[in-house]
């Protein structure tokens, strides 16, 4: 005799744009309650996505204390925290309800989105995400030979550095798009290399912008191929450019990624200085949601 079908309720939500089919794309569950963690990383795998998200709803005392509990899956593996996935569940779990903010309970800790609405335009939210550490500082020849690039490349005037908002990433200073247009990541010796100095993905910027009114053009490179928008590594690029000076202290400056495939992102940041220390690190953009469905096990 065969199991009754579980079936879950999902949507798909484009994140950091306000337009539909651009943007990054993530799949949210709505109730992940009786799914193994196999299952879960099995349907993250399923939806072929850079991240997938389930809400584990609980007592709404519990939740106003600590917040709605989510877990995040690549389709390798779960995330203590991600960006994208943190900021379009927000939009999911606000749904029509006007609410000013969100709070998620990720494996990093809790994480408020803030929502800004302004008439006539999507919503806009923003997160603020675990103040950073500032990790090692690379030598731009042993990076340039992972990426093929050249040494000269690499803007001297900043450092290749690794920064951590809960997920650490190295920030890699590039002279200009052309260069960063240029970019074959050998994605298994980065890994290997990474790996030793505790830096996980490189996130790849220059100065240099499609968009006049961007602050950096940016792009990331990994396992699962080019992701559109990294908001987790865009807070670590935020802590960057207020700690070298790419970036006042509490400016909101736009970060634009996905341009080369296709799916062009807007992704905005800032952060703060106070007593020589980068702190209150603050990621947004706008989501819009783009179908939603169900899934039988």
């Amino acid at each position: 005799m065969s199991n009754p079908k579980r079936t879950f309720a999902m949507a798909q939500w484009d994140v950091f744009s306000a337009k539909r089919l651009e943007g990054n794309s993530l799949a949210v569950f709505f109730d992940g309650r009786g799914l193994t963690d196999c299952e879960m990383q099995a349907i993250a795998k399923e939806m072929n996505l850079s991240e997938t998200t389930f809400i584990l709803p609980r007592d709404v005392s519990i939740e106003r204390e600590r917040g709605v509990r989510v877990r995040i899956f690549t389709v390798q593996e779960e995330l203590p925290f991600a960006g994208h996935p943190t900021l379009g569940t927000a939009f999911a779990l606000r749904g029509q309800s006007g609410a000013k903010e969100v709070a998620l309970d990720l494996n990093v800790g809790q994480v408020p989105v803030r929502f800004e609405d302004n008439s006539g335009d999507p919503a806009f939210g923003e997160m603020t995400q675990v103040d950073p550490t500032f990790g090692t500082v690379h030598e731009r020849g042993t990076v340039a030979r992972l990426t093929g690039l050249l040494v000269q490349d690499f803007d001297d005037a900043l450092p290749i550095q690794t920064v951590s908002t809960g997920v650490p990433f190295t920030i890699a200073p590039i002279k200009s798009l052309a260069a960063i247009r240029r970019l074959k990541v050998d994605v298994n010796r980065a890994a290997e290399y990474l790996a030793k100095v505790n830096g996980n993905f490189f996130y790849f910027v220059t100065r240099e912008t499609v968009d006049p009114g961007a602050r950096l053009h940016a792009r990331m490179l990994f396992y699962n191929g080019e992701d559109p928008a990294t908001g987790s590594a865009a807070g670590c690029a935020a802590a960057w450019m207020v700690a070298h000076g790419v970036g006042e202290p509490d400016q909101r400056v736009l970060i634009e990624q996905g341009v080369e495939m296709e799916r062009p992102s807007r992704i905005f940041v800032r952060a703060s200085h106070v007593d020589n220390r980068i702190v209150n690190v603050r990621v947004g953009g706008n989501a819009v949601e783009i179908m939603r469905g169900e899934l039988f096990l």
